[in-house]
């Protein structure tokens, strides 16, 4: 901070001292919130690797299904087998709020609660290989849809985490030192014309003492 921009009053360094009081407390919260929100973010992509991790293996495992079932079945009756699906899934989106950060929860809901009725054909004509990918799949989109919700949430958390790092290096590095070089600046002012007061005081007691002395002597 210049001293060419302060004032140096009282009253400026009245409010240079609130400003740092300010400064120092918000710079501390933001302190916290940035490491607490790093806490929860680690946690975040520790459980996105083992989500993406079961996802891949549980699609994996569904394309190998598929795969034996189309080996199995001829591609006029597999494609008739999947074309009308009894069960419905629609998604619920709502937001949390963690450390000022509003990160997606996804909910799933079903037509109907027969687990069953993932399977859209009858078992007579078709490969148990089919069955199983579509039990593989139903599986695995609980994971898929938590793996997005994780994933939408480092992504968010990460950019939270960002602004609150730059906000707490401002504090740090530019608000903080220039009021406390203010604060410096108008107490060593304020000093200098207390001094500049007293010797100009002191002067003046010097010269009506000399004013004194002198009417004393002259009426002598």
């Amino acid at each position: 901070m210049s001293s060419k921009q302060i004032n140096p009053t009282r009253m400026e360094l009245t409010r240079l001292k609130k400003k740092l009081i300010t400064a120092q407390r918000g710079h501390k919260l933001l302190k916290d919130k940035r490491d607490e929100l790093m806490r929860i973010f680690l946690e975040k992509v520790r459980e996105n690797m083992a989500l993406r991790k079961r996802v891949e293996q549980g699609i994996a495992a569904a394309n190998k299904n598929f795969v034996l079932a189309n080996a199995a079945m001829s591609k006029p009756v597999l494609n008739a087998a999947l074309l009308a699906p009894k069960q419905e899934v629609s998604i619920e989106v709502s937001s949390k709020n963690v450390m000022s950060v509003g990160i997606p929860v996804f909910e799933t809901k079903t037509r109907t609660p027969d687990s069953n009725d993932i399977y859209s054909y009858g078992f007579a004509f078709t490969s148990a290989d089919l069955d199983d990918a579509v039990k593989s799949l139903s599986d695995v989109l609980p994971d898929m849809l938590k793996l997005a919700e994780c994933e939408k949430s480092c992504q968010l958390m990460a950019s939270e985490i960002e602004k609150t790092r730059r906000r707490v290096n401002a504090l740090e590095h530019v608000v903080i030192p220039e009021t406390q070089e203010g604060i410096k600046f108008i107490t060593m002012k304020l000093d200098e014309n207390e001094r500049s007061t007293q010797i100009r005081l002191m002067k003046v007691k010097d010269m009506m003492l000399e004013q004194v002395r002198a009417a004393a002597h002259r009426d002598d």
